[in-house]
């Protein structure tokens, strides 16, 4: 199963083949990273509609060669419908993860590949849109192969899923779900696309793609309106950033979860040396992932609402008080929230050395389930993460960001490498970073670090328990300790599980080359010229 890694001047990284083929023609025809990144965007919304859409959000972090970076923050806030009232006078008390009423926030992944693209023209990026959208266009009219992944997914909440309007329609076949070898050809989808190449990707929002997807949306209830389309605009932010011995590592402000990726690899690194696959190794990560999630579920919130700077929380005093709080020989008790995410991660590094790690998502299994006819779109449910209870820490409010757990990540090293690298899995995702890099940050290539086995604290979709599960390649003699210790050790049974996520790491070496392997759990690969 170990990927065969790509070494070459340029390469990318994604989790189905048709987007890095995508990725890599961009960059054999001259393209920058950025531009590959777009093209790979819009095709994998295409070919991987489970996993993420142009119905959803996106967060890009940019590294330009000479150092700086940039953040791009595109997810979209609550419509100016979805109010506490609105669900609680239909007798909800929870948010619904499913149909018309889930499709509660804007979409904000365009938005992001636009704002992306004007970073990409002041960097000299000059490839046409029209050229960046081909595949993902070519791939609706021909028609595609269901992958793997979606031939083996199992959806939460199925019969809600069933229900929304057009999901069965767009995503089985004689009402039933798709079988190996179907193929699917979405040409609804495929006219939006065309149009926004022919129009720009501004029309999604303020021109007739924007007005078909808001007559749609309320044809079945959503509350998002024309308004809150035209509305909207991608953000660019200031990543955070924390130093490591050797490296800077990189990643996104809140909304995103971004701060707790940074936490874990702050804590970790303060609770003193530990051995490559040691007890002390995952004990140590396992505990800085409950510290961090503790700060998460307390603070990270839409920033306009953030009590104070996030990076507060990673100064050398506070590591080193959540560093403290650890027993190095016994497992915390700790209440973490059930995040689960479908997503994609995707990485990309140009001949110059612009690299870009992105992550897109409809947040659970194809979003709300809700496909909008005009337009062939799949929305997200990301807004099933607000809260009906207006004292909670992201409560629901027309125009308010909710959290996210999508959460882009990118390391600086001091002699000169630099790694995008990042992985899907809602929770999962800071867990399954935090696990390649500090294997990597040890010595293992790059293929080795994505195709070890995994551990994943917390809860998996559809599984009841929150426990702390693992791959079954483990060491028995690991396993016995950390049970000792306190965990709630239970084994999967499986080798390879993409519920331990997709996850991809690129190097851009100081010398020149670049390297890049991706998940062997995924449809994709990694591909260079």
């Amino acid at each position: 199963m170990l990927d065969t890694p790509v070494f070459a001047s340029a390469a990318v990284a994604a989790p189905h083949r048709l987007a890095s083929e995508a990725g890599r023609a961009i960059l054999a025809e001259g393209g920058n990273a950025i531009e590959a990144m777009v093209a790979m965007a819009a095709t994998i919304a295409v070919v991987y509609p489970h996993m993420n859409g142009i119905g959803g959000d996106g967060f890009w972090l940019v590294h330009e060669p000479g150092g700086k970076m940039h953040g791009i923050e595109a997810c979209g806030p609550a419509g100016s419908l979805a109010t506490i009232e609105r669900y609680r006078g239909k007798g909800y008390d929870v948010l619904p993860a499913r149909g018309p009423e889930a499709a509660l926030t804007v979409a904000g992944a365009v938005g992001g590949w636009q704002l992306a693209l004007d970073l990409s023209r002041a960097l000299g990026g000059r490839m046409p849109l029209g050229e960046l959208l081909l595949d993902a266009i070519s791939h609706c009219r021909e028609g595609y192969a269901v992958s793997d992944s979606e031939l083996g997914n199992k959806p939460n909440e199925l019969e809600a899923l069933k229900a929304a309007p057009g999901f069965v329609s767009s995503f089985w076949i004689d009402g039933a779900p798709p079988k190996p070898g179907a193929r699917r050809r979405p040409e609804a989808l495929g006219a939006a696309l065309q149009q926004l190449a022919d129009a720009g990707l501004d029309d999604f929002y303020r021109g007739d793609v924007g007005r078909e997807i808001a007559a749609d949306l309320e044809r079945i209830g959503a509350p998002v309106t024309r308004t809150d389309l035209e509305r909207y605009y991608a953000r660019s932010v200031a990543p955070l950033t924390l130093k490591l011995p050797g490296l800077t590592v990189a990643n996104l402000p809140p909304p995103t979860q971004g701060l707790a990726s940074l936490l874990i690899l702050g804590i970790f690194e303060r609770l003193g040396e530990a051995r490559l696959d040691s007890f002390e190794h995952h004990h140590g990560l396992i505990e800085a992932t409950k510290r961090a999630f503790a700060i998460r579920d307390r603070y990270v919130t839409d920033p306009a609402e953030l009590d104070h700077p996030p990076a507060d929380f990673l100064t050398d005093a506070a590591l080193m008080r959540e560093a403290a709080a650890v027993d190095m020989k016994r497992a915390a008790k700790l209440p973490l929230r059930h995040g689960d995410g479908d997503t994609i991660w995707m990485g990309a590094i140009d001949g110059k050395g612009l690299a870009v790690s992105y992550i897109q998502s409809i947040y659970w299994e194809y979003g709300s389930g809700c496909v909008l006819p005009a337009t062939g779109i799949h929305w997200q449910n990301r807004g099933v993460s607000f809260s009906l209870d207006k004292n909670a820490a992201n409560p629901l409010r027309p125009g308010r960001k909710p959290f996210h757990t999508l959460n882009p990540a990118l390391a600086r090293f001091d002699d000169g490498r630099v790694l995008p690298y990042g992985s899907m899995g809602g929770d999962g995702q800071p867990q399954f970073q935090a696990q390649i890099l500090t294997r990597y940050r040890a010595g293992q290539s790059l293929a080795t670090a994505v195709d070890a086995p995994r551990w994943l604290f917390g809860k998996t979709w559809g599984a009841g328990s929150t426990s702390l599960k693992f791959e079954s390649r483990f060491d028995p003699s690991l396993l016995e300790r950390l049970d000792a210790a306190g965990h709630p050790v239970e084994e999967s049974g499986l080798a390879y599980s993409e519920g331990f996520g997709h996850a991809g790491m690129l190097v851009k070496h100081a010398k020149g080359h670049v390297e890049a392997v991706h998940d062997p759990r995924s449809d994709g690969d990694s591909r260079g010229i």
